[in-house]
């Protein structure tokens, strides 16, 4: 289908400048020798940012129209990059990374995401929609490699041109909000069918949906404030920082991690064919926690990059899994609202954390968010399947 094909390069294309976002985003205001403090408030600023567009979306997303929300949306995010590209105060960062709703954990989870997402289901049936949103994710994470990779541009900037000092971050943040411009092309050329399924207006949502919906959404927060603590630019900070590793490193370290990310989409899809999509979201993701803690007490950067990528081979598997999920338990005029609401709550909470990361990041206690994070989510992981292991999707109440 030709939308689906349009959303899954706007998905790509948006994941690239998110993920190079978002290892910039750590080691360039490190450089800039901003206060922890100074540096979680201006990444939570971006989240913020994101939260807000993230609410516009779930409840007005439909009616305003999902073709004309996305254009609003990367024209907003084009803008805020380019003035966070020539920012230098943490008043005006803060207030750039609001508008261009810039996000710190390197990984598209925004409002159109949430757009996108709900577009997705009434592009094929029940049956191949956890394939299809294995594949959409799997599109995100290698854009999110791609990305990472290009994280060193700054580093060869400075070793090949006459840029200096900030100027080779501001030049790759001037050509993120380039980026933008070929999303915004595509989403001018989609057609209605990217409405199709779309409320009209308010959604009433069934009781059934909102019990669901409302238990869910308090899961997700847990998991996403614990997420909020690991965000990409505080990890990129915990490598600067800890181990020494210039920005080439992290960036190399980083696609490797999204490649893992990548393929274990696909092999999500497979697993929960057999064993469930709550089994799967749940026991690959607690293995993930317990490999994240590893990190946080390793010796050398070697040791903590390899345990890393192993995490990230499992982390990610929970992601098409959990949408496929949210979007089979509710009826097709909710899914806006659904992928809204579940998204929400977890950019609203990714946008808190960094606050309280930031203050206990500091020399004598660079390992305190990561386990803090870690511990959250594996406590997530048990409340989640404890709650949702008996309520099952249309495909696998009837398999």
């Amino acid at each position: 289908m030709v939308e689906r094909r349009a959303l899954y390069v706007t998905a790509f294309v948006r994941a690239v400048t998110t993920s190079l976002v978002g290892v910039l985003l750590g080691v360039y205001l490190a450089r800039l020798n901003l206060s922890g403090t100074a540096f979680g408030n201006i990444v939570s600023a971006g989240l913020f940012g994101a939260a807000l567009a993230a609410i516009v979306a779930t409840f007005f997303g439909d009616r305003l129209g999902r073709r004309r929300f996305l254009l609003l949306l990367t024209l907003l995010s084009v803008v805020g990059t380019v003035a966070f590209a020539f920012s230098t105060s943490s008043l005006a960062l803060g207030l750039a990374a609001f508008v261009g709703m810039l996000n710190g954990m390197g990984k598209d989870r925004g409002a159109a995401l949430i757009l996108e997402q709900a577009a997705l289901p009434s592009t094929t049936t029940a049956e191949q929609r956890t394939q299809v949103i294995a594949w959409y994710t799997m599109l995100q994470d290698l854009g999110h490699a791609l990305g990472a990779a290009l994280a060193g541009l700054p580093t060869l900037l400075l070793a090949t041109t006459s840029l200096t000092g900030a100027e080779p971050h501001r030049a790759v943040l001037i050509g993120c909000a380039s980026l933008g411009l070929v999303s915004l092309v595509l989403y001018a050329r989609l057609g209605s069918a990217v409405d199709s399924g779309a409320g009209p207006g308010r959604v009433l949502v069934t009781a059934k949906s909102r019990a669901i919906l409302t238990k869910i959404s308090a899961l997700f927060a847990i998991d996403s404030l614990a997420g909020g603590f690991l965000t990409t630019a505080m990890l990129a900070y915990f490598f600067f920082e800890r181990f020494g590793v210039a920005e080439g490193t992290i960036g190399a370290l980083f696609f490797g991690a999204r490649l893992m990310n990548a393929v274990s989409h696909l092999g999500a899809a497979w697993l929960a064919k057999r064993i469930g999509l709550v089994n799967t979201m749940v026991f690959t993701h607690i293995p993930s926690s317990v490999l994240l803690v590893t990190v946080a007490f390793a010796p050398n950067f070697v040791v903590a990059a390899l345990l890393f990528l192993l995490r990230e081979g499992l982390v990610e598997m929970d992601v098409p899994t959990r949408q496929s999920y949210v979007l089979s338990v509710v009826r097709p005029e909710e899914r806006t609202f659904a992928s809204g609401i579940t998204n929400l709550v977890r950019i609203a909470a990714w946008a808190v954390a960094p606050l309280f990361a930031g203050l206990l990041m500091n020399d004598d206690s660079m390992v305190l968010p990561l386990v803090v994070g870690a511990s959250m989510k594996i406590a997530y992981d048990l409340l989640l399947w404890r709650a949702f292991r008996a309520v099952r999707p249309p495909e696998e109440a009837t398999g």
